[in-house]
């Protein structure tokens, strides 16, 4: 399975670049391989008949199956019918952990027939956030290497490596230690990670993948005034990214961030006031924003640990 798995990744990969022109078939082929093949196992290789693994694995394989007719369909037409189809292929692949993959005419499963290790599910989101942020760095370099290293350009690729370790900073110093804990502490631990990880999560790589186009756009044109539908594209990354943040912590502790909040705010700010200033400007005001997150992350933490402190003495030094 594990080879047969490696082979149906390369060949949609492969495809990506090309899923809206030629090669939509492959990628949809591909696609529809990996889940539809993994699912299979599971159900009927891995699983015993009448345990509750393959019952689960069998109602995934069955939602599988109908998102990939359209997986396919989608690969088979063309333009805005192949869009059509795979929007509506992701409904399916998205909506079914909502209804916790319900088959009509079949009982509903209990969320507990799911069982998750908290440091080993939350690990492996982190590493999906590591591959993005690497994915980045490679844009960065990649746009970097063909242009002429400037002074200007030289600020830009620094100002890009700057931002991309802020959305590193922000997220492992902070988000992912909040949320391992909040999943090992949750009453409804399975809805609790469907909702912070499976969809939220989404959000998170989203806005990374939106950075990194704004920095390729930054790099390339670090003097210039950008259009407004580039400098949407370079506001829109760290923009998402807090307000991702925002709807993690409200949805895991019914909180609201403030300080991210207010460097939503602050990012939209740049986006709307500072259009007749350079893409270089653009990008050093948002890395300040960032920047800004992880100072004020800091000086929580250790207010906390100075009120942890102060409460651990005053238990010493109390009578017994």
């Amino acid at each position: 399975m594990l080879i047969a798995l490696m082979l149906a990744s390369l060949l949609m990969s492969v495809a990506i670049p090309e899923a809206f022109g030629d090669r939509g078939l492959l990628f949809a082929c591909s696609y529809v391989a990996i889940q539809v093949g993994r699912m299979s196992f599971l159900a009927f290789a891995a699983a015993e008949p009448g345990t509750v693994e393959r019952a689960r694995s069998v109602r995934i394989l069955i939602w599988f199956i109908a998102s990939g007719v359209l997986w396919v369909a989608g690969g088979l037409a063309e333009d805005s019918a192949r869009t059509a189809l795979w929007l509506g292929a992701l409904a399916l692949d998205y909506g079914a952990p909502l209804v916790i993959f319900w088959i009509p005419g079949k009982p509903r499963m209990d969320p507990s027939a799911w069982e998750i290790t908290s440091a080993h599910f939350a690990e492996r989101f982190q590493l999906f956030v590591i591959i993005a942020l690497g994915e980045s760095i490679v844009i960065t370099g990649a746009t970097t290497s063909d242009l002429n290293l400037d002074t200007a350009t030289i600020a830009a690729l620094g100002l890009a490596f700057l931002g991309t370790a802020s959305l590193w900073w922000i997220y492992f110093d902070f988000v992912a230690g909040v949320l391992q804990r909040t999943l090992e502490r949750g009453e409804d631990r399975i809805l609790l990670a469907r909702d912070l990880y499976t969809y939220m999560h989404a959000l998170i790589i989203a806005a990374i993948i939106v950075s990194a186009v704004g920095d390729e756009l930054v790099i390339a044109h670090p003097t210039e005034e950008l259009p407004d539908a580039e400098l949407v594209a370079v506001a829109a990354g760290p923009t998402l990214y807090l307000l991702a943040q925002l709807a993690l912590r409200l949805r895991a502790t019914g909180q609201i961030g403030w300080a991210r909040l207010t460097a939503v705010t602050a990012c939209l700010a740049v986006g709307l006031l500072a259009r007749s200033a350079s893409a270089l400007v653009v990008a050093g005001l948002l890395v300040a924003v960032l920047i800004g997150v992880i100072v004020t992350d800091q000086l929580a933490a250790s207010r906390r640990r100075a009120r942890d402190e102060s409460y651990a003495i005053d238990l010493e030094g109390r009578p017994g």
